[in-house]
């Protein structure tokens, strides 16, 4: 059965909750896996979503993993976010998609007020406080 919480982890290991688009209040994304309803055509016709070899949830099924498509947003998101899909996705794959999900509500949760961290803000997106990376 899944939940809200595992409908936003995308197929490329992205944790849509932690997500500025996500956390923001005015046209709010529902999450990869969501409604198409208001998505932006940057996650309408995303390469990786839209992958023809995606034959599961996630792409660490694939025979390609890791493919171009996912080293290339995993080398972008390490520079400027600290974040790994490889390294989400591989945990997913290791530990099962709970045990990840309780590790991403434990890594993304401000100490300060119990909001959501954004990881492209790199702040909480209820009290504003600046998470150090």
């Amino acid at each position: 059965m899944e939940t809200k919480g595992t409908l936003l982890i995308a197929p490329c290991g992205m944790n849509c909750g932690v997500c500025m688009a996500y956390l923001r209040t005015k046209k709010r994304c529902t999450g990869c896996r969501g409604s198409i309803e208001g998505k932006s055509n940057t996650i309408l016709n995303c390469k990786i979503k839209n992958c023809v070899k995606l034959n599961s949830k996630f792409c660490y099924t694939c025979t390609d993993f890791p493919c171009k498509l996912i080293t290339h947003i995993d080398k972008r998101y390490r520079a400027k976010y600290h974040m790994s899909m490889v390294e989400n996705l591989q945990n997913i794959q290791r530990l099962g998609l709970k045990h990840f999900m309780f590790n991403e509500k434990t890594r993304w949760t401000c100490l300060n007020c119990g909001g959501t961290i954004c990881v492209h803000r790199g702040c909480c997106s209820n009290c504003g406080e600046k998470i150090k990376s």
